[in-house]
């Protein structure tokens, strides 16, 4: 896991470029500030060591031949069966120098093959064609900026502010952000600055897609299939040569995922009046973990957020994205790697009130707007931007599956990245594992949604490991009462708006 720059433009000096570098050093810091250039070309690496923790690992990673140079941000946690399907011999012991002697075998054609979380770009130092990619679900960022031939990649759009002064607002993104707290269609918050799209890469100067979500009728999944998959993601994102310990706030989808690790250390965060602790601590007694309940004080969390939105220099997207932060700066004196139960609502449907509506509806844009936007504003013609890209898949409920599948969870995912490399803690998602989410694809809505009951597939499966007080709870969101924070009144109107302000003010 690390923090990656690069460009092309030659008009970058290297002490500016090494700066730009330094302010993603959080990312990083085991092994900041590696520096490697050719022509106008200069790549820069902040590296948080995760597997082979030996130097012959860090970045930017030359070829054998000195021809290719790369750099890469992610895990590929299949990387051990890819160097022995493909005989490729290894002189290191991590999937860096692996991810880099695919593509020189293979091109393109090997991302298909990867499973895990990655974005990375690699200069071909022979026809100085560029290479980008990142993985099918944007679990990593990877940020960019274009003009005229000159090219600038990022982890973090604060890198590339420093690096080009541009911070002008795309109205598009400021409405986007405003009505949906987060960013769709590879937009951000300024108009020169876009997010690579998942699943994309690019070469020769063209961005070409190599993996889409296909939803498509299909029978259900046997128990035993379902458990096998989610065991294999769960056990594929323990491989580590750090600590991994869990986030366990005693929901279903964090309890499964911290039973099925065994880890020595579980997480949860809340403030001292409105947690889940009761429940962490029943799924932590279970599974023998040493259970650790981060509070983080009401008049800690403004100045906590105005820090995070002013190192970033982008708006966080909710609240909880200070919760998060504030338990993963607990979770690295411990571990460095954390699992986390993210997208298992989107893969089985968990917001049942939406989904619900989908399944009995034909899709009507003002119903989808009511039920998911969140700022106040009337807007519609925002959320068709942001929702139109997924017309193409018919039925009310395969376009709202794959919009959160797809959409949805993305910005769940920057939240994610975000709270966790801000602390030097590699977060990992078991439930955005690209097996689970195709063969769950167009799976039924019954088989989800069991009578009715939410993820009861998924609750029956695991009933032997999830306890049945978790199993028989209702579902509730990670709690931040806004108006709380901000000292409204119920007549002050939405709590949102006012959270959506004080980002857009401290930018």
């Amino acid at each position: 896991m690390c923090g990656i720059l690069f460009t092309n433009d030659r008009g970058i000096e290297k002490d500016n470029f090494i700066k730009a570098l330094s302010l993603m050093e959080h990312r990083g810091p085991d092994v900041p500030l590696c520096y490697a250039s050719y022509k106008q070309f200069k790549l820069g690496h902040n590296r948080l060591k995760i597997i082979d923790l030996d130097n012959r690992s860090n970045q930017p990673f030359y070829s054998r031949d000195g021809r290719y140079i790369m750099v890469y941000n992610g895990e590929i946690y299949n990387y051990k069966e890819l160097a022995r399907e493909h005989g490729i011999k290894m002189s290191t012991t991590g999937d860096t120098e692996l991810l880099l002697s695919l593509y020189i075998k293979y091109g393109p054609k090997m991302l298909g093959w990867l499973n895990g979380m990655f974005s990375l770009v690699i200069l071909d130092t022979a026809t100085e064609d560029i290479f980008a990619s990142r993985d099918r679900l944007g679990v990593k960022p990877l940020y960019y900026y274009e003009s005229d031939s000159r090219t600038i990649f990022s982890s973090e759009i604060s890198a590339i502010i420093d690096l080009t002064g541009k911070t002008e607002i795309d109205d598009i993104g400021l409405r986007q952000y405003k009505k949906l707290r987060i960013f769709f269609n590879g937009r951000t918050l300024y108009s020169s600055i876009k997010m690579f799209p998942a699943g994309h890469y690019l070469l020769n100067g063209k961005i070409l897609k190599y993996w889409e979500l296909q939803i498509e009728d299909k029978e259900p999944p046997k128990d035993e299939e379902l458990r096998f998959l989610i065991e294999s993601a769960v056990s594929y994102r323990c491989i580590s040569d750090v600590p991994v310990g869990s986030y366990l706030s005693g929901g279903v989808d964090s309890t499964i995922v911290a039973g099925l690790a065994s880890e020595p250390h579980t997480w949860t965060v809340g403030f001292f009046d409105n947690n889940e602790f009761n429940w962490g601590k029943l799924a932590a007694k279970k599974f023998h973990s040493r259970h650790h309940e981060i509070i983080i004080k009401k008049d800690e969390f403004l100045p906590l957020a105005t820090s995070m939105i002013k190192k970033r220099r982008e708006p966080l997207s909710v609240p909880n994205e200070v919760l998060l932060y504030k338990m993963t700066k607990a979770v690295k004196e411990f571990n460095t790697v954390v699992l986390s139960g993210e997208g298992a609502d989107e893969l089985l449907f968990g917001y049942d009130r939406i989904f619900r509506w989908a399944a009995e509806s034909v899709w009507d844009l003002g119903e989808f707007s009511e039920l998911y936007s969140y700022g106040s504003n009337s807007d519609l013609e925002i959320v068709e931007d942001a929702v139109s890209p997924f017309y193409k898949y018919g039925k009310a409920i395969n376009i709202v599956a794959a919009f959160f599948q797809v959409a949805h969870l993305h910005g769940l995912l920057r939240r994610l990245d975000n709270s966790t490399m801000l602390c030097a803690v590699e977060a990992r998602v078991p439930f955005v594992d690209y097996r689970l989410v195709e063969r769950l694809a167009g799976v039924p809505f019954d088989y989800k949604m069991p009578k009715g009951v939410v993820k009861g597939s998924l609750k029956r499966i695991f009933s032997d490991l999830i306890p049945a007080q978790i199993i028989d709870r209702p579902k509730v969101g990670f709690p931040v009462n806004l108006n709380d924070i901000f000292g409204l009144k119920k007549t002050d109107g939405n709590g949102m708006d006012k959270w959506f302000e004080f980002n857009l003010n401290n930018l």
